[in-house]
């Protein structure tokens, strides 16, 4: 990714919320400090992640039309926020942002970068010549497109699994990735996910209900699968 990142180094919306997800149901299975959150919205859904160690957190949110809104900060990595005239992320937003929301996290200078997808590309405000980072490189590097962003959520798992895995397990990410596109996440997938996550014999217990639960929260099983979130 640049740094500052550029819209371009954003996966599309629909592979960006399956990625998402699939961190999601691995923490819900790890209970390992990360916090996950899903919260309805209208016409849509929204996942966030705050790290437990306080250095990053984001938030994604679907919603009809094909839209989408993420927003985040990096402790280390953003500096959008900081000094007395902070950037306005929030230029040249499009009317349908949930700015009531985004305009108290900016005044709370929680923000560090917002990305809009209208349905076909992402948009951000424009940010000064010499701003040297917005964190989301730092915050979510695993989100690029293509394979370098698929290595690095897996790898991301399998550092968070604490796991001895001898390989990055990018083909089965990539699969149940297709799976929560598809609305087709069921027990046999994820137990699938985190044997190649955490390995055939974890050294940890693996809440495999919980992470269903997840899946289902977010609607990746079928379930609970709407139409504003599909495709």
């Amino acid at each position: 990714m640049h740094r500052p990142s550029v819209p371009g180094d954003l996966v599309g919306a629909e592979e960006l919320w399956a990625r998402a997800v699939t961190r999601a149901v691995v923490g819900a299975a790890l209970d390992d400090g990360e916090e996950y959150g899903v919260r309805s919205v209208p016409d849509g859904r929204e996942l966030r992640y705050w790290n437990a160690g306080g250095s990053c957190w984001w938030r994604l949110t679907r919603s009809a039309g094909g839209r989408a809104v993420l927003c985040g900060q990096d402790a280390d990595g953003s500096y959008t926020h900081l000094g007395d005239a902070p950037v306005d992320l929030l230029a040249g937003g499009p009317e349908w942002l949930p700015w009531e929301r985004l305009r108290d996290d900016a005044e709370g200078r929680l923000l560090g970068f917002v990305y809009w997808w209208d349905g076909v590309r992402w948009a951000r405000a424009p940010y000064p010549e010499r701003l040297s980072d917005d964190g989301l490189g730092m915050a979510m590097g695993w989100a690029a497109p293509g394979p370098a962003g698929l290595r690095e959520l897996a790898g991301d798992l399998v550092e968070r699994a604490e796991s001895d895995a001898e390989e990055e397990p990018v083909a089965e990410v990539r699969a149940f990735a297709d799976a929560v596109t598809a609305g087709a996440v069921g027990p046999a997938a994820i137990a699938a996910l985190l044997e190649a996550v955490c390995g055939p014999e974890p050294w940890q217990e693996l809440d495999h209900g919980a992470a269903l639960a997840s899946a289902e929260a977010l609607g990746a099983t079928g379930e609970v699968r709407g139409g504003a979130l599909a495709g």
